[in-house]
């Protein structure tokens, strides 16, 4: 370390099970080492207000088993200004906190990014969010806990959909990316699986159903990302699948923000615990403007900036796995 360090962190965007375990695992590797911590309430609002508390390893006990983030998350309309972002970085010159790890997705990483260009701030991101849209890890935190809740969901719908012999609509989260969508949808043995990447059609979904009722099932679920595009929502998917297969009777499940919450899986936690160690060690190295990722279970480093503008990619195998799954 050729100067001392004193890292704040913070978390930003949506939240995601397995924030408050990175926070734990920067706030004890910076204990291990002797350096500084400093939490930053609110992300990049409370980052401009000055709202930090010092952090050691007894403020993050019981932690690591807590869904959400500890230290709040907001999104601040007054850190896209180039006045905001100046008013943050005196905050954090008056604390003397000097390096940070940013928690969140693409937007909070944006924001990391620019601000690093501007004040030549040393910054690290840990990639937060259940939708596993971020470029350079094959893992982002809460993505696993997430896939593990629509699951535990879409058993307790087929359990009523045979019940009834009902078609059920099943709508998660996954706004530009359908890797949630994908994955729960093979793990729960869903019929159809529609997804932003892939535009089936509504013709050929019809289709589909067709074929699932004439081979003899009685009750079928469609999983569906918000971001598909095949209608302009879900209930009018199904208005549309109504009007033409008459024999189903349909029902609609908005899994909504419940797929955000809930304690973390042991993945996450594992995840969390070792993204954690690397930004910290990173900063300490002399390394800034990097996403620290998992691929092929290897911690890595991404520059930030190809993080951002990098797009994660589906599974094409995945896709033919769920077709051959559906006769």
């Amino acid at each position: 370390m050729s100067k001392t360090i004193k890292i704040g962190v913070l978390t930003s965007g949506g939240d995601s099970p397995g924030m408050n375990a990175a926070i734990r695992s920067v706030v004890r590797t910076c204990a291990y080492h002797k350096i500084e911590c400093a939490g930053i309430y609110r992300g990049y609002q409370g980052m401009i207000e000055g709202d930090f508390i010092p952090m050691g390893p007894r403020t993050v006990h019981n932690i690591i088993n807590k869904g959400g983030t500890i230290l709040k998350s907001a999104r601040s309309k007054e850190f896209m200004t180039v006045e905001g972002r100046k008013k943050a970085h005196e905050q954090l010159v008056k604390a003397g906190i000097n390096s940070l790890v940013v928690i969140g997705g693409d937007g909070s990483f944006t924001g990391a990014e620019i601000f690093n260009k501007e004040f030549n701030f040393p910054v690290m991101g840990i990639p937060g969010t259940i939708d596993n849209d971020i470029f350079g890890t094959s893992h982002t935190l809460g993505y696993d806990t997430a896939l593990n809740t629509v699951i535990e969901c879409i058993d307790k719908i087929r359990d009523t959909a045979s019940s009834h012999n009902r078609l059920f609509f099943v709508e998660v989260m996954g706004r530009d990316a359908g890797h949630i969508a994908l994955n729960a949808g093979i793990g729960g043995g869903a019929e159809e699986i529609l997804i932003p990447e892939e535009n089936l059609g509504l013709e050929r979904l019809v289709d589909s159903l067709k074929k699932s009722k004439a081979s003899g099932k009685s009750s079928s679920i469609v999983v569906i990302a918000e971001g598909d595009k095949i209608g302009k929502n879900v209930f009018e998917l199904k208005d549309y699948v109504e009007a033409n297969l008459p024999e189903y009777e349909i029902r609609v499940s908005v899994l909504g923000h419940m797929q955000r919450g809930g304690s973390p899986s042991c993945f996450d936690r594992v995840l969390a615990s070792r993204l954690g160690v690397k930004a910290v060690e990173s900063l300490m190295e002399g390394k800034s403007n990097f996403m620290v990722g998992m691929l092929n279970d290897k911690v890595t480093l991404t520059p930030l900036l190809k993080a951002i503008k990098g797009k994660s990619v589906i599974d094409r195998e995945l896709l033919r796995v769920s077709e051959i799954m559906s006769v």
